[in-house]
């Protein structure tokens, strides 16, 4: 019976602690989003192609993952468009990337793999 219990509640636990994300995580998400989509937009010439691809890739990616965790499409365009109005024309800032890089790692399962897929798909 213990044990039962204990399966029961780390099941609920993963269950509840799954698509919630807090405000703070939104709204950290959604700069971070801002940023690739700034990023996405500097001229090959000045960036790598391979950087403007992640940065695209990341970008379908993290509007994709908000949606489904709830947030409106005109949210998030609203919201990216404060993001890409404090960033786009800036040099890209390659410790605030690595920092946006690691933390939406570490905060969504398998986003690194899924925006790789999106890398090396072409389809972005």
């Amino acid at each position: 019976m213990k044990k039962i219990l204990i399966i029961y509640l780390l099941l609920l636990s993963s269950v509840s602690a799954a698509g919630h994300l807090s405000e703070k995580d939104k709204k950290a998400i959604l700069k971070c989003t801002g940023l690739y989509y700034a990023n996405s937009m500097i001229p090959q010439g000045t960036l790598e192609l391979d950087k403007i691809v992640f940065s695209i890739a990341a970008k379908k990616y993290l509007t994709s993952y908000l949606i489904t965790e709830g947030l409106k499409e005109e949210f998030i365009n609203k919201e990216l468009n404060k993001s890409v109005d404090e960033f786009y024309g800036k040099a890209y800032d390659e410790k605030k990337t690595g920092e946006c890089d690691k933390y939406i790692y570490k905060l969504i399962p398998e986003s690194k793999v899924e925006i790789d897929k999106l890398v090396k798909s072409g389809i972005y």
